[in-house]
């Protein structure tokens, strides 16, 4: 039987012991977020001193002083960025590095990948998961993504790779510190994760926006043409496929792709696209809920209205982005997976998509079963939200702000 969860201390979070030592141990060692202290510290893990191209620095810095200025900021949660942008900088001295040493990797072919696309909290990881359950496809698990580059390129069993052991200890780490996260978004080292992650050692792309308040990197983010940032992740699958030896098709997932259709077909220009669609309020209330129980961690004073009131406009933004792009997707690579017929029928889903990329589903049906069979829903426990009692909103009145998205796109209501 699936345990319902529910958080009732958003606005006033009641600290485990767990959690209130976390704070102070932070606090007794405060971070310094500066692109020199980062930089430096990447320098010392790797002994290699090659960033590349130094365009990268502003956007850096632009990270670094947002969260930085955040008075509301706690030291734990200065500490987790100076963690992120550390591992990023890390990760850019191997690549660099590693591409100097074999230019071959540019040559490496990524063909016709599927790329899962559409609004976060509505259905992409379960999905991507389960395609990437077939053995004729390749796909990026969470602790490779963190750390692209191992300490040499034959490929190691998960099991004996030092990276995924490090992703593993995090994550403990995580289930120990906010352990209802898992029932909201599943984060074990082998789960397949978002390439989009590739994107943070070229210090691009809306991750920051998860981690924390930066509303003036979204702003430069969104004005800025985010196609070299795509190129530096093409090339890091390219140096992941080549160190693999493995050259099977790639299942891919990011919802920041939704607001990015543009660039992401200049870098995969033979793609499949699937793009998930769900109720806009049961995203919203989904992700604020999620940032608003990480926030007690990361922040002095939770205030769920106002991370409530960023999301909206965040979804709100990214959709209207992605109905105006609509015409970039090439229609017969195109598959659009409404959540509520995707829940009722997974694989009667899967099979469509297959028809769409040219596959034998008929080959592939008895692995995505297991992988059903093996990951039931909600076996982390189910999340009960409130939308009036947790940020204070009117169902009614929020949606008014996204009937543009149900006139193009007949979406069931889930939140009333």
């Amino acid at each position: 039987m699936t345990d319902t969860i529910r958080i009732r201390d958003l606005m006033d979070p009641v600290l485990s012991p767990v959690q209130r030592a976390a704070l102070e141990a932070a606090a007794a060692h405060p971070v310094d977020l500066t692109v020199d202290a980062v930089l430096d510290s990447a320098r010392r893990r790797t002994g290699l001193s090659d960033f590349g191209e130094h365009d990268f620095r502003d956007r850096l810095g632009l990270w670094l002083a947002e969260a930085g200025a955040d008075a509301n900021r706690t030291a734990l949660g200065r500490a987790q960025v100076f963690r992120l942008v550390t591992r990023y900088a890390t990760t850019r001295l191997k690549l660099v590095d590693l591409f100097a040493r074999h230019p071959e990797i540019a040559d490496e072919p990524l063909a016709a990948p599927i790329v899962v696309v559409g609004l976060p909290r509505s259905g992409t990881t379960h999905l991507v998961n389960l395609l990437a359950a077939d053995p004729a496809c390749q796909s990026l698990p969470l602790w490779e993504s963190y750390e692209p580059v191992g300490p040499q390129h034959e490929r190691l069993p998960a099991s004996r790779d030092d990276r995924r052991a490090r992703a593993l200890a995090e994550y403990e780490r995580s289930v120990l510190l906010l352990p209802h996260q898992q029932a909201m978004h599943p984060m074990e080292p082998d789960h397949v994760h978002e390439e989009i992650e590739l994107q943070g050692p070229d210090f691009g792309g809306y991750m920051l926006e998860w981690v924390a308040h930066v509303p003036g990197w979204r702003d430069a983010y969104l004005a800025e043409d985010q196609t070299p940032r795509y190129r530096w992740m093409r090339r890091t699958l390219q140096a992941i496929q080549w160190m693999r030896g493995d050259r099977r098709r790639w299942v891919l997932k990011s919802p920041q792709h939704l607001e990015q259709l543009g660039p992401l077909l200049a870098t995969f220009p033979d793609a499949t696209v699937v793009v998930t669609h769900r109720d806009p309020l049961s995203v919203v209330q989904s992700a604020a809920t999620m940032i608003a129980y990480s926030a007690r961690l990361s922040t002095q004073r939770v205030d769920p209205r106002a991370i409530f009131g960023y999301w909206t406009d965040r979804i709100e933004r990214m959709l209207s982005t992605s109905v105006r792009d609509r015409p970039l997707l090439p229609a017969g690579r195109t598959v659009d997976v409404y959540f509520h017929e995707f829940m009722a029928d997974e694989l009667g889903t899967l099979a469509r998509i297959y028809a769409t990329a040219g596959l034998d589903f008929a080959t592939q049906r008895a692995a995505a079963q297991r992988y059903l069979d093996e990951h039931p829903r909600d076996r982390g426990g189910r999340i009960a939200y409130d939308l009036r009692a947790d940020f204070d909103a009117d169902p009614a009145v929020v949606r008014q702000r996204f009937d543009f998205y149900a006139r193009t796109y007949p979406v069931r209501e889930e939140v009333r």
